[in-house]
């Protein structure tokens, strides 16, 4: 009689299990003993900053204003950037859920080293744009302020 008891393991399977769970292992003791670190390279220093604001408009847009000036920089059709909405929103809905509102504006970081950081200062929530292409990247770029040649400091908050 067959039984749950006498029934024999498929032992290729669980061979297979057994060289992935050590492979899984030496992986990580390997990265650790060699020193790799999986944290972020530091971030290069701040060439440019602009405080930012973002309205949403009843008919579906977005206004993009300097938060120093309430200057307009650029309005957002309805339906269309994708990648400004996601990101916005995503970081709209960190503010919620901690209980913070629109009043402290975003952070729009251009780096040394020609990354491209979007910041929550309320949530401590950061975004690295050129992680998401060039493209994507570009969407914010042109919001960053004008650079004079030769300067080489951050812009006052």
């Amino acid at each position: 009689m067959d039984t749950p008891l006498n029934r024999k393991l498929p032992t290729l399977p669980l061979a297979a299990l057994g060289a992935l769970v050590l492979t899984s292992v030496l992986g990580v003791a390997a990265v650790r003993v060699v020193g790799v670190s999986p944290q972020q390279l530091p971030d290069a220093p701040t060439q440019q900053l602009r405080l930012l604001r973002f309205e949403d408009g009843a008919d579906g847009s977005i206004a993009i204003r300097d938060a120093r000036s309430g200057d307009l920089l650029d309005t957002v059709a309805p339906g269309t950037n994708g990648f400004l909405r996601s990101a916005m929103r995503g970081l709209a809905r960190e503010r919620k859920r901690q209980g913070l509102g629109p009043e402290q504006p975003f952070e729009l970081l251009g780096r040394a080293d020609g990354r491209l950081t979007l910041m929550d200062p309320g949530t401590h929530r950061r975004i690295d744009l050129e992680s998401f292409g060039a493209t994507n990247a570009a969407v914010f770029v042109r919001l960053l302020p004008p650079t004079s040649p030769g300067a080489d400091h951050v812009a006052q908050r």
